[in-house]
């Protein structure tokens, strides 16, 4: 009996100092806790939610609790740790680019979005060259031409580090698009042949981002200005200068690895190496002085850019307006698949106090089968008018 009770005891005995450690962990756990979750919500995009949900109504309606959460769910800083770590362990193991980007050979990624098929994609393209044949229709009667340019999918252009399995329909896509647009009637310039044919075709599009590069852009623009026939003033001059100090690339398809953050200057490859580049800058020319400097006041500008994130990077305006020898305003919005930044524009007050005699609408191919969206819709509602 006296044995038994020595052991019991000898067991016990390491009981407090257990509960201890347990209670410090627990401790140091509720404090780091506190402390990312206070990170989280001090974070701009949670202060932006918290301030909006401030006050006694709404505490009671539950919407400052919602705000929090939303804060804890989406911008903890340990969350960007385990995003990366989880991207690492997807390339680096798998050679896998995760759900949105497939990853190629030579350090080459492609989005999926290019390379998958969508539902009802037939009757989305025809939908869309409709809308196009009446917008089209419309700018003619006020005297304003359309110009539609078509941005190839990179995982058309660049084949040879192209690795994944394109759809049927990603294939057949373009040519059907262009057959919709010619049997309308619609001036189209298609940059694939000349994409395809460029003897520097790999340095059209960024490996690391989804977009053409500086280079690609300015051989978009002079292959659309070649294709420009509307009498518009052609007599300003335009210089494009890049910065000395090379800079990272922009990465899209980076940072929807999670990858972004993570350094090219370790010594283990963690990621696909980022481009890089010299940014372009293009200003016009003073015809007095021949300096740069800002546009003069004279008469206004008779070319307007409408298109998507392609015609927002990669100073692809800038090229545009170099190769046409005239001004434009660029009305593109990054993120605008195929109709918002036409729909905006036309609907609002710039195109309403002053007529272009001149659009360019830049589209990249892999918009035009996706689901159609209110802004389609919109600018369907508006072209019908």
């Amino acid at each position: 009996m006296a044995r038994t009770i020595e052991i019991n005891r000898d067991d016990t005995s390491h009981r407090p100092r257990a509960q201890r450690f347990q209670g410090a962990v627990m401790a140091l756990s509720l404090v780091v806790g506190f402390g990312l979750g206070i990170a989280a919500i001090e974070t701009p995009e949670g202060m932006k939610r918290l301030e909006a949900a401030q006050g006694m109504d709404a505490f009671l309606q539950g919407r400052t609790a919602a705000a929090i959460n939303y804060a804890l769910a989406h911008h903890l800083p340990v969350d960007g740790f385990f995003r990366a770590a989880g991207g690492i362990f997807r390339w680096r193991l798998f050679h896998s680019g995760g759900p949105q980007v497939w990853a190629g050979d030579n350090d080459w990624l492609y989005l999926i979005e290019e390379m998958r098929p969508w539902d009802n994609a037939d009757a989305n393209m025809a939908s869309r060259a409709a809308t196009l044949a009446k917008v089209a229709a419309k700018l003619k009667a006020q005297n304003i031409d359309l110009v539609v340019a078509i941005v190839p999918d990179k995982a058309r252009v660049e084949t040879e580090s192209m690795t994944g399995p394109r759809s049927a329909q990603a294939k057949a896509r373009l040519p059907a698009w262009l057959d919709l647009l010619t049997s309308r009637g619609i001036k189209t310039v298609d940059l694939t042949p000349s994409f395809q044919s460029a003897p520097n075709r790999a340095a059209l599009f960024w490996r690391t981002d989804t977009h053409w590069s500086q280079t690609g852009a300015a051989f978009a623009a002079r292959t659309i200005a070649a294709n420009v026939s509307t009498p518009i003033d052609r007599s300003h001059i335009f210089k494009t200068t890049e910065d000395a100090a090379e800079t990272a690339g922009p990465g899209d398809l980076l940072r929807l690895m999670s990858l972004d953050k993570i350094s090219d200057d370790l010594p283990i490859k963690l990621r696909p190496v980022i481009d890089h580049q010299h940014l372009a800058h293009t200003v016009e020319v003073k015809a007095d002085d021949g300096g740069a400097g800002l546009l003069d006041d004279g008469p206004s500008v008779e070319v307007a850019l409408v298109g998507s994130s392609y015609s927002v990077n990669a100073n692809f305006a800038g090229y545009l307006q170099e190769a046409l020898k005239a001004p434009l305003v660029n009305v593109a919005e990054a993120g605008g698949g195929f109709a918002r930044s036409a729909q905006h524009y036309f609907t609002g007050k710039t195109f309403g106090e002053t007529k272009p005699k001149l659009v360019i609408w830049e589209i990249p191919e892999r918009v035009v089968g996706q689901p159609l969206v209110d802004d389609d819709k919109a600018l369907e509602g508006w072209a019908e008018k």
